[in-house]
């Protein structure tokens, strides 16, 4: 048997052990209800801890300081595109 139809015969294994990986995925999604999985995410959301404030964290670190820099640096890339 030549080395490239090695090469085909084992792609189409991989092909193939995905399809079955995802089929298995989808039939485990399928089991739950929306309420159990609105259940199960809420339950979730109680386990984490308290919600953290741009307060709590040290100057700059916060969510609202990160929009405030990627806002900054998508400003410079664009006007620098535009004007030159």
């Amino acid at each position: 048997m030549g080395w490239r139809k090695k090469i085909g015969l084992a792609g189409l294994a991989g092909v193939a052990a995905t399809g079955v990986l995802i089929a298995r995925d989808q039939r485990r999604r399928r089991l739950y209800t929306p309420q159990e999985v609105r259940h199960q995410l809420h339950a979730r959301l109680a386990q984490t801890p308290e919600a953290v404030t741009d307060a709590a964290l040290p100057h700059g670190a916060g969510p609202a300081a990160r929009r405030q820099r990627l806002r900054a640096w998508i400003r410079t890339r664009t006007v620098s595109r535009w004007w030159g």
